[in-house]
């Protein structure tokens, strides 16, 4: 896909006065929701009758299928692609379509931009346990033409139906040939806020799925796309959020029924003491939030990344809430795990179960090395829980991993961290935090 960064904010321009009609266009707006994790007793994917340590290698080998599937990927303009399900993602949102408000509970995703759902009728679909949405109980739901601006937003040859509808198909990069299909409308979507106030929005662009099958899981409802892309969240919301959102998720070590918080205009503002940011970097595919990594320290040991000394790395890793950990291409992950396993006095081990190949017994004397990450403009110090992981009572791993070619900053390196995201001034920003306390 070709890089459409300056596309991007022309479908802005167009498509915003339609999108955030009425109060919505001309209203700023301040507002912060939950964030639910997939192992959380409040989420509907839990499974009880898992350990922590199965949860965990759950979710490590969640990460590794969504960056194999990243890198699967050719993503085209004409055909939209994402490579993740809801087996491979973390977070979950409680929303609402329609009116009157029919509440679902989707996937939050910086890695892909269409809101879609499961809709009525929907008779070849993955099994959803939850009730599926139905337009037709909706009285401010809206298909879109072919010719729409809506339509061409999302796909610009988007197929039609024999009545003239959008259609759009969606496929993802799994072994199970997993896709949606279905028509493109706009909705009434209504998020909940911390303050027991909901905030609605109208004429939000999204995709009415009656047509899917793959690995999806049937305890989840949708996916709520938070990219970069001119159908997601983000850039339909637009004006009255000021192109800003952050989240801070809850360590893994909290207790796994507090929630983590994304915050939406002026109440996802990240300053003060501690706060650093880089430069946002447009690249394709625009879904992706791209930042520069120039280093990482291990320790006093600086390794610089490939091509920060030519300048021609800008760009290289994009930040994702939906992969757990985080990836870096082979070559300079060597570097990094001999850097790592050279400053820890301590026998090292595989780990049979999870794939880290760099382990260490647990033990009263065993000393971590601080890893700091060397963005453009802004050195984020990570604590031992974002570089490290105990995969069992007696075993901690080095929780980087390889990858072909792609660079990823999940959200373990996240954790304890305000993330804040400025669509507008193009920028990434990073603060220390005690997310459990926000």
């Amino acid at each position: 896909m070709a890089s459409l960064f300056s596309l991007v904010l022309l479908s802005l321009c167009l498509l915003s006065s339609s999108f955030l009609s009425n109060a919505n266009a001309h209203t700023k707006l301040a507002f912060t929701t939950e964030l639910i994790h997939r192992d959380s007793p409040r989420s509907p994917l839990f499974n009880p009758n898992e350990t922590p340590s199965q949860r965990l290698r759950n979710a490590i080998h969640r990460s590794v299928n969504r960056v194999n599937h990243f890198e699967a990927k050719d993503a085209s303009l004409n055909s939209p692609q994402t490579e993740i399900t809801s087996d491979f993602v973390e977070y979950l949102m409680n929303v609402s379509l329609g009116t009157p408000p029919f509440p679902i509970m989707a996937i939050a995703d910086t890695g892909s931009d269409l809101i879609w759902t499961q809709c009525k009728p929907c008779k070849h679909c993955y099994t959803q346990d939850n009730p599926l949405f139905d337009p037709k109980a909706s009285s401010t739901y809206k298909e879109v033409s072919c010719s729409s601006r809506q339509c061409t937003a999302v796909q610009r040859d988007a197929p039609c139906s024999k009545k003239k509808r959008c259609s759009y198909s969606m496929y993802y990069g799994d072994q199970s040939y997993s896709y949606t299909k279905g028509n493109i409308a706009t909705e009434t979507l209504t998020l909940g806020s911390t303050n027991n106030r909901p905030v609605q929005f109208k004429n939000i662009i999204i995709g009415c799925v009656h047509k899917s099958h793959g690995v999806f899981d049937k305890k989840g409802s949708g996916i709520i796309g938070l990219g970069s892309g001119a159908v997601s969240l983000i850039s339909q919301l637009g004006n009255s959020i000021e192109g800003k959102f952050s989240y801070c998720l809850v360590p893994l070590s909290s207790r796994n029924d507090l929630t983590s918080k994304i915050n939406f205009g002026s109440n996802a503002i990240v300053s003060g003491p501690g706060a650093v940011s880089s430069p946002l970097i447009k690249e394709s595919p625009d879904t992706f939030y791209y930042l520069t990594l120039e280093s990482i320290s291990v320790g006093s040991k600086q390794l610089k990344y490939p091509g920060s000394d030519s300048g021609n790395c800008k760009g290289n890793i994009f930040i994702d809430s939906g992969t757990f950990l985080t990836f870096l291409p082979t070559t300079f992950y060597k570097k990094l795990e001999d850097a790592v396993a050279s400053s820890i006095n301590a026998k090292s081990k595989q780990d049979p179960y999870t794939g880290f190949s760099l382990c260490y017994t647990v033990t009263a004397d065993l000393k971590l090395p601080a890893i700091t990450m060397h963005f453009n403009g802004a050195d984020v110090k990570l604590n031992d829980f974002n570089a490290f992981i105990q995969v069992s009572e007696d075993l901690v791993c080095f929780a980087f991993q390889p990858s072909k070619s792609l660079a990823v900053y999940g959200n373990l390196s996240q954790m304890n961290f305000l993330i804040g995201y400025d669509i507008v001034s193009k920028k990434v920003s990073f603060k220390p935090a005690d997310c459990a306390k926000m």
